[in-house]
């Protein structure tokens, strides 16, 4: 199922060369994941309940095509891979241009972390659909965890 949010960009999102500023792309990718997981009833509430919180391992950024001030831009969600029990995975965001032009691409692996223990651990089963429903990726993949 495909999940994208359009956004107004703001003044503060830009910089000298009046182009989107580097971390500007990955906050709006950041905002995305964040209300992707409430539509699947992960909400910050949730994560509260279960004392469990999303990280990052790594983040990269490839851009595109620039955005410029006062355009809107859309910003998607897509599935790359998933562990067994959803304790890592990887998404990626394609944030497109106002006029539909792919702009950059943001690729995150990431895992959760029990907020008392500070240590990884297996998600809740809460959290399985949001990754059944996920729209995939053409390479997606089972993340293989080697213990």
């Amino acid at each position: 199922m495909t999940f994208q949010v359009t956004f107004p960009t703001k003044w503060s999102d830009f910089d000298p060369n009046r182009h989107m500023r580097h971390t500007a792309y990955n906050e709006y990718a950041a905002e995305v994941r964040v209300r992707y997981f409430a539509k699947h009833n992960f909400s910050m509430a949730a994560f509260t309940k279960y004392n469990l919180g999303p990280i990052l391992f790594t983040e990269e950024t490839s851009f595109r095509k620039e955005v410029h001030a006062g355009e809107n831009i859309t910003v998607n969600i897509k599935l790359q891979g998933v562990s067994e029990n959803n304790e890592r995975w990887k998404i990626v965001h394609e944030i497109f241009n106002e006029a539909g032009t792919l702009s950059a691409v943001i690729k995150v692996y990431g895992a959760w972390i029990d907020l008392t223990k500070r240590k990884l651990c297996v998600p809740p089963v809460a959290t399985n659909e949001m990754f059944d429903f996920a729209e995939k990726t053409p390479d997606f993949e089972i993340i293989s965890l080697k213990k």
